[in-house]
């Protein structure tokens, strides 16, 4: 169960970040649009790839900080200023998102595989996401920086994220329809979280 649960976590963590239309889920819809399913699948098993290695990465810094306790006092500092400042961004200012576009064009056809690679490799923001969310399980005790769990973690996170990738491909047309529901109520669950983050991370520091 030690060893299930980082999997489960980084899968349920992954799916909920990624689920959300972005670049590259957009891009694996069109792709599987014009181009056919297999193209599509290529194209997400290249930026998976791409999200293990970025994850891999993320955790053995988050590793690295762990181990150094005046690191992880300032970390946790300065996450609370940022938790706070998201929170109120997204109750506040962000009250009604812009449907994203959805006439991205695909051109060319190269070998999607590298396609996806080289997309997944331009965002950099799994890194400081996947660092931030693993001290924070492991603070609260349910994920460790041993090598199974580890292991374990960025499985779940592949598998969440190739997951979502595929859900796009499969089903876009779907999901098309429903992103405007989805864009105007996930600013509240991302503030709730955000602050609820940010409640957690103070009371940790004042009764450590």
């Amino acid at each position: 169960m030690t060893y299930f649960l980082p999997l489960v976590l980084g899968f349920c963590i992954a799916f909920l970040a990624v689920i959300l239309p972005g670049l590259i889920n957009m891009t694996a819809a069109k792709i599987s649009l014009q181009e056919g399913k297999n193209e599509a699948l290529s194209f997400a098993v290249g930026a998976s790839t791409v999200v293990f290695f970025q994850t891999f990465i993320a955790v053995l810094f988050a590793r690295f900080i762990s181990n150094h306790q005046e690191i992880v006092a300032t970390l946790q500092e300065i996450g609370i200023f940022v938790f706070s400042l998201l929170s109120i961004y997204f109750f506040w200012v962000a009250k009604k998102p812009k449907k994203p576009k959805t006439n991205l064009k695909v051109k060319g056809k190269s070998n999607r595989f590298f396609f996806g690679m080289l997309l997944s490799t331009i965002n950099l923001l799994p890194i400081p996401f996947y660092v931030f969310a693993s001290m924070g399980l492991s603070a609260a005790g349910y994920f460790s920086f041993d090598k199974i769990p580890v292991s374990s973690f960025v499985m779940g996170v592949v598998l969440g994220s190739f997951t979502v990738f595929y859900i796009y491909i499969v089903a876009f047309k779907k999901i098309e329809k429903k992103t405007e529901f989805m864009m105007q109520n996930i600013n509240t669950i991302i503030g709730s979280v955000t602050t609820f983050m940010a409640v957690v991370t103070l009371v940790k520091l004042l009764y450590k």
